[in-house]
Order: structure tokens, then sequence, then C-alpha cells
């Protein structure tokens, strides 16, 4: 008899098997551009920095198409040089999305104290056409109202006669504000009716930008929808930062906390177990099921058995036919004797 060994040795292969979680992790020495979320210096005072690596900004995102307003502030602040970089980071986003009619469509909503649009979501669906258009935006020099242009964006950009595609589409509003000043008029209540109606609202401040500002326009949570560069120099270096957020890239790729295998879901993921394994509750770590051993009999021995059953069966019935069954007639008959 050979009791277990292919069960044990299955149990010890799986207990000492040697496994690793892919990590996300950024080289030393690679060029890095940091941006301050806001946000995140209410707690200490302190800037915690974000790491933004530009290398990243070279391949398109196919993952979810939007309706995309970039609202941008050109007011006299804003010098002729570093309204060039405006334009750059705005060409820089045009390259990374997936730009069609059925894919990510793109408006400019240029303002300082009035409101030009300078192009709707329904008027370029291809990259070359939309760069020539952003290569053409001229600064307005005067005044910051910030407010008045949210509230143009929302009456003339994001409405479907201007390309916006329907509610019953599911396709994401979103709106970029970059700015470097304290807005001349009130942002708070008509951004929280852009949020309302369903739009995203990123906030860039740059330089002299006022942080309070961007806090109320920008939607929640604040650590991923507001950011401050120092200057306009480095602004095109958020591409990257915003192609990840807005691309919905495969978050497994962007680091997981699934013990053994990260499955892709459009926007989310979730965790699987390799075989032999079981999701636990807390739907991450994996726990090995519960193996029973089979017990594998020697054929001999059943064969045996079964022959023994059986001569024991035939002897018992051959000891009730000869035996019991006579003494029990002779028995019967003795009574009735008697009666």
């Amino acid at each position: 008899m050979k009791p277990f060994p292919r069960s044990l040795l299955y149990c010890a292969l799986l207990l000492f098997s040697d496994y690793a979680h892919a990590t996300y992790h950024l080289r030393a020495g690679d060029p890095l551009i940091t941006a301050q979320s806001y946000a995140q210096t209410r707690h200490n005072g302190q800037p915690v920095l974000r790491t933004l690596n530009p290398t990243k900004t070279d391949s398109e995102c196919r993952s979810r198409p939007l309706d995309l307003v970039f609202i941008i502030d050109s007011s006299r602040s804003v010098r002729p040089a570093e309204f060039e970089k405006v334009r750059i980071f705005l060409a820089n986003m045009v390259d990374t999305l997936d730009v069609g009619s059925d894919a990510t469509r793109v408006a400019v909503v240029n303002y300082a104290s009035t409101v030009k649009i300078q192009f709707l979501l329904k008027d370029h669906f291809n990259k070359p056409d939309l760069k020539k258009a952003i290569a053409r935006i001229e600064p307005l020099a005067t005044g910051t109202m910030t407010g008045l242009a949210i509230r143009t964006a929302m009456k003339e950009a994001f409405t479907e006669p201007s390309g916006a595609r329907p509610r019953f589409r599911n396709i994401s509003k979103v709106a970029i504000i970059v700015t470097d000043g304290r807005p001349q008029d009130q942002v708070e209540e008509v951004s929280a009716e852009a949020r309302a109606a369903g739009v995203e609202i990123y906030a860039v401040g740059v330089d002299r930008a006022d942080m309070r500002s961007l806090q109320l326009m920008a939607s929640l949570p604040l650590e991923d929808h507001v950011f401050y560069v120092e200057t306009y120099g480095v602004i095109e270096k958020l591409t990257s930062k915003f192609r990840e957020t807005l691309c919905g890239l495969d978050p497994c790729s962007m680091g997981h906390d699934c013990e053994h295998i990260c499955i892709n879901s459009n926007a989310s993921y979730y965790c699987k177990c390799r075989d032999s394994y079981v999701l636990n509750a807390d739907k991450k770590t994996c726990s090995l099921k519960e193996v029973r051993a089979e017990v594998v009999e020697d054929p001999c021995l059943c064969e045996a058995r079964l022959a023994f059953q059986k001569q024991t069966q035939a002897a018992i019935q051959l000891l009730t036919a000869k035996h019991i069954l006579p003494v029990r007639i002779e028995h019967l008959e003795n009574m009735l004797g008697r009666a």
C-alpha cells in the first residue's frame, strides 16, 4: 500500500513556490520634473512633491473617449514667451490623446477680461488640424475673468450643438483650467454648477496663482485635481500626469495590491488567485485550498476484500438454511401441539 505520495509532493510544491509581485518604480537618474499638488500641503504647510516623468508623453491613450475643454488664462500677466509654453502644453496633450469624432474631442476657451472660444468640440477631429488651431491662439492681454470663462464654457462649449455628446453616451466631460493669477470675479458658484452638471474640473496654477481659488474651482478629491507649477517653463511636463489621469491606463500596470493576479476591468481592476488558491475576504490576498488526500488502495487488497465478503455472505446463508430455519419450524410445531 502506497498512501498519499503524489498529494504530499503536490502540497510541498505549492507551499514552496516562488512568486514575486510586479512593482511600479522610477529608476534613479531618470530626468524627473516635480509638480506640487497644493491640496496635499494643507496638513503640514510643506509642499509635497509629485514626481512626473516626461518620458511617458510619447504614446497615445486609447482607453476612454473624452469631451475635453481647455480653459486658458491669457491675461496681461502671461508674457508672450510664457504663453508659448501654454501652447506647447496643449499641443503635447493633443499628441497623447486618441483624437477623433468617436474618440476624444477637444475645444479651447481663451480668456482674460473677455472670453473667446478658439474652437469647439465639433471643429477638429484629427491631430494636425488641432495643433494648427492651437498654434493660432493669441493672448487677450487684459484682466482675469475666470468665472466668466467657466460659465461661457458651460453655455457654449459643453453643449450638443457645439459637439459635446449626449448624456446617454456616458462620455466623460473634462475641463482643464490653467491660470497664473487671482480671478477678478466669483468662481465658486459657477464651478459648483459645472461640477453638478457632470464636468470634472482640473485646476492648474502657475507662479502667482491664487491657491484658494484653485481649490474652489476643482473637483474632489483636491489632491487629484489641483496642481501648481512654479513657472510656465515646466507646465508642459504636466502632460504625463494628465495622460495617466485622463487616459484611464491599465491600473494593473500602474501598481496594484493583488497578491497573485491583477485583472484589468476598464478603469478599475480586481484580483484573482492562481490555481489551487482561493481569494480571501479582503479580495486581495489568497489562501491555499484545503487539499484532501485520496487514499489509493491496492487493487489486490480490494479484490481480496470483495472475495472475503462474498464468502462470508454465502456462509451465513448456508447456516441459516441448514440450522436456523428448521429450528424455528420445529419450535412452532411444538407450540401448536401443546395448544
